[in-house]
Order: structure tokens, then C-alpha cells, then sequence
């Protein structure tokens, strides 16, 4: 209720609205090779919530639904589109949070610990890989455990 608007439209922006920018400018080309791969990254938040977080996590649900139709949309064409989704990742932005809630959120995580960027970049690169040839529409949870 206190979120002001430019916060809102900030957020939205920011993380929707980049990705709908990067996939059209991409989609045209891969659909004309009849191949291709679109990974976006969203968050464990775009499913679960977090207070305080509304427009965090409407935009990374945002981007869970806009790929899974981007995913039914370029199908036809050879192209595949999917989510990685992290949980708590060490980043500057984790540094920084108290040591109160790190360890709230550690508890909240079967795994026990943080992510690590290398976990998330080794989602995303299964995902583009050959391996990945039959998957399109799915959300990968990088997240130690915490969604499920």
C-alpha cells in the first residue's frame, strides 16, 4: 500500500520489460534458423512471494508467465524458452542483508547454504545445451531446496 508508483513502474521496467526487449530482439532470428534456445531468469520469489517485495516478485512471475508462452508461441519454430529461477544466491546484494535474516533464510533452505553464481550459470548453460534438446516451458529451481 506504501509502494509509490515510480517504484513500481522502476521494477516492472527493470526486470519485465528487459526481457520482453531481449526476446523480441532475438526470437525473429532464431525462428528464421528454426533453432534456438531462451533461457530468462527469474527468482524463487516470483513463486513464493516475499514481503515487501510486490513488485519484485509480480515482475519475476511475470517473467515465468511470459516465457511459458514464449516457450508454446516458438515451439513450432525449434525454439525453446525456459526460466531458471534462483533462491538466495551470494551476491553484494546478500552481503549486506543481517546476519538475522541470513540465517532465516539458510534454515528456510534444505541445502543449508547459499547459491552460488556457478550454480545458476551451470543451470543456464545445461539449458542451452543439447541436453536440454526436449525441454521448453519449464522452470529450473536454483534454490537449494527452498521451493519445493
Amino acid at each position: 500500500m506504501r509502494m509509490s508508483d515510480e517504484d513500481w513502474h522502476d521494477v516492472i521496467e527493470t526486470n519485465l520489460s528487459s526481457v520482453f526487449y531481449t526476446c523480441r530482439a532475438v526470437a525473429r532470428g532464431m525462428m528464421k534458423r528454426r533453432s534456438g534456445s531462451i533461457v530468462n531468469v527469474a527468482s524463487i520469489v516470483g513463486l513464493r512471494g516475499n514481503l515487501g517485495q510486490a513488485n519484485y516478485a509480480a515482475s519475476k512471475a511475470g517473467i515465468i508467465g511470459f516465457t511459458k508462452s514464449l516457450a508454446r508461441e516458438l515451439g513450432g519454430r525449434g525454439v525453446r524458452a525456459n526460466v531458471v529461477a534462483p533462491g538466495y544466491v551470494e551476491t553484494r546484494l546478500t552481503e549486506v542483508i543481517p546476519d538475522e535474516l541470513q540465517q532465516g533464510m539458510l534454515q528456510a533452505t534444505p541445502l543449508a547454504r547459499f547459491g552460488q553464481a556457478e550454480d545458476v550459470a551451470g543451470s543456464v548453460r545445461f539449458l542451452c545445451s543439447d541436453e536440454a534438446a526436449f525441454i521448453t516451458g519449464a522452470v529450473l529451481l536454483v534454490d537449494g531446496g527452498l521451493g519445493m
